[in-house]
């Protein structure tokens, strides 16, 4: 059983049914520890969202130590084909939540990252995990930073993903670049920023081919009982 699962839903019509006290209830008999819930709703609208998948993903929902079946048949009454991947997380930035169900005051990006072709799997991650990471907590004003590698699908038609990125950032980025990459209004230092964050990113081809999701975010901690 995997310690951690993401599970993308794409063609969502009803997103308040991701938080109905039944759903919640599912996941937590599955033995989930903790359930997180990632939704692009009204409170992001306007945000920057990159998308490669049609129809593109409208959510995420991630759950710890559970058995990922149970939670899968219940997101199949919200969506035609929740897609889902076993991970391993690594936290370079952690941001602690009341774990309660309410929304975390943030816009939740979820960056679903592929590998490109001509790059081995271990070099990639070596950049990416390595080199750039610094970067990218250096050039954002993000306040809680999560990768997420992807170790297997766990769904048949589970699209190719090679690694999955949640960032926190002020509710402020959701309008406004400087909020966004914590320049203070300074725009040199945005461009300077943005420059440096591009040139890194370029190295491991996550400047292409890549779905970001702007989204709300909802923790669910189940492990004090």
């Amino acid at each position: 059983m995997p310690d951690k699962t993401m599970i993308a839903l794409r063609g969502l019509e009803d997103r308040p049914r991701l938080l109905d006290p039944e759903l919640i209830a599912v996941c937590r008999a599955s033995g989930a520890r903790r359930l997180q819930i990632n939704v692009d709703d009204v409170d992001v609208d306007g945000a920057m969202r990159i998308s490669e998948l049609d129809p593109p993903i409208d959510a995420v929902v991630s759950v710890w130590g559970a058995d990922p079946e149970p939670v899968l048949d219940a997101l199949r009454q919200c969506c035609v084909a929740p897609a889902a991947w076993s991970v391993t997380e690594r936290v370079p930035l952690t941001y602690a939540t009341a774990g309660d169900g309410s929304r975390v005051d943030a816009l939740a990006n979820v960056a679903f990252l592929r590998r490109p072709g001509d790059l081995a799997r271990a070099e990639w991650l070596r950049i990416w995990l390595e080199e750039h990471t610094q970067v990218a907590i250096e050039t954002q004003a993000t306040f809680g930073y999560v990768q997420n590698v992807v170790d297997e699908p766990l769904t048949p038609d589970a699209p190719l993903v090679d690694a999955i990125v949640e960032e926190l950032f002020p509710m402020a980025a959701v309008a406004d670049m400087h909020a966004f990459y914590g320049s203070g209004g300074d725009q040199a230092e945005l461009e300077r920023r943005m420059t440096r964050m591009l040139e890194s990113v370029v190295r491991f081809g996550a400047d292409r081919n890549l779905d970001v999701v702007p989204t709300s975010r909802y923790d669910f901690d189940f492990s004090a009982g």
